[in-house]
């Protein structure tokens, strides 16, 4: 009688994170379970993870040839999970935990990208104690008189939207502050910018980061909020977006920019919005962009011509080429 065949190890292990404790959690796991399938669609061994007690041990067992870290928000993109794999020697998937921690704050990639010369809203960032310190109605009278309106407030760490508010009135700016700091400790107050919503993601496979077709963002009821991007039906995606080829070149161009001078590695998204003038200017970058059914790098690549599977694949492929 014959011994039984052992089933042939894949030629690439990839292990997904995805999940993690931030409240973003369900989108990772969404992410996640979407790129381990496309893996598995493309002949790559794919295991998924979430980010507990066992890990250490799974990544010992596991031996993956590479981790793709797929973890949305707080640990997912401050660079502690990758500073965590770095430390292990395990090859990841997307940015070093030092580009990850610069992007991850907002005010912070901001500044960057303003001193490279992109265009960005004026703002201001300020810490929920200055509110209890110096008084609420004091600062963002200041705010107003400096800034105008309408305003955008956002957390000055955070993704998918949550705890963003556009301001219209004075009055509605203190409800806008307590839902902020719902999601964090600082705020990032910005002059809200009228016009075209875009979405620029950029792939780098080792011979530089290149952009993909602009992805437009229309909400037919409201502002791009966390229900507009991850529930189907109130929005609408064009892409390559409804703007001229000059405008795509401009947002390209900053896209690309923005992953550079962040310090990126493989892929990234940013978001813009462009003006009645053609003005693109800068929002934010994240350096883990969704994957889910209805997010904006996937829609990009597949308008660029790339089969998702053997996009993720060679992303693989090529991460575990180096050695962290």
């Amino acid at each position: 009688m014959n011994a039984p065949i052992a089933e042939a190890r894949p030629s690439l292990d990839v292990l997904v994170l995805a999940g993690g404790l931030s409240h973003e959690r369900d989108v990772s796991l969404r992410s996640g379970a979407r790129v381990a399938d496309a893996l598995r669609d493309a002949g790559v061994g794919a295991h998924v993870h979430d980010v507990d007690s066992e890990l250490l041990t799974v990544i010992d067992e596991l031996r993956p040839d590479v981790v793709w870290p797929l973890l949305h928000g707080s640990t997912g993109e401050d660079g502690s999970i990758r500073d965590l794999l770095e430390l292990l020697g395990v090859p990841a998937v997307g940015t070093t935990s030092a580009g990850a921690r610069i992007t991850w704050s907002k005010p912070t990639s901001k500044t960057i990208l303003g001193r490279a010369g992109v265009a960005t809203p004026a703002s201001a960032t300020l810490p929920q104690a200055v509110f209890r310190e110096v008084g609420a109605r004091a600062v963002l009278e200041r705010v107003v008189a400096r800034l105008g309106l309408p305003l955008v407030v956002k957390p000055a760490k955070g993704g998918s939207a949550l705890g963003v508010t556009v301001v219209q009135s004075a009055d509605a700016l203190p409800q806008a502050m307590v839902s902020c700091f719902s999601y964090g400790e600082v705020a990032l107050i910005e002059q809200a910018v009228t016009g075209v919503e875009l979405a620029v993601s950029v792939v780098d496979l080792g011979d530089g980061p290149r952009a993909l077709p602009p992805v437009e963002i229309v909400v037919d009821d409201g502002a791009y909020d966390y229900d507009a991007r991850y529930n189907t039906g109130r929005t609408e995606f064009f892409v390559p977006a409804r703007v001229s080829a000059e405008v795509t070149e401009a947002a390209q161009a900053v896209a690309v920019t923005a992953h550079r001078v962040l310090g990126l590695r493989d892929l990234s998204r940013t978001d813009l919005i462009i003006d009645a003038d053609g003005t693109c200017w800068y929002l934010e970058t994240d350096s883990v962009p969704g994957m889910t059914e209805t997010s904006l790098f996937p829609l990009a690549a597949e308008a660029a011509g790339w089969d998702l599977p053997e996009l993720y694949r060679t992303l693989a492929e090529h991460a575990a080429g180096r050695e962290s």
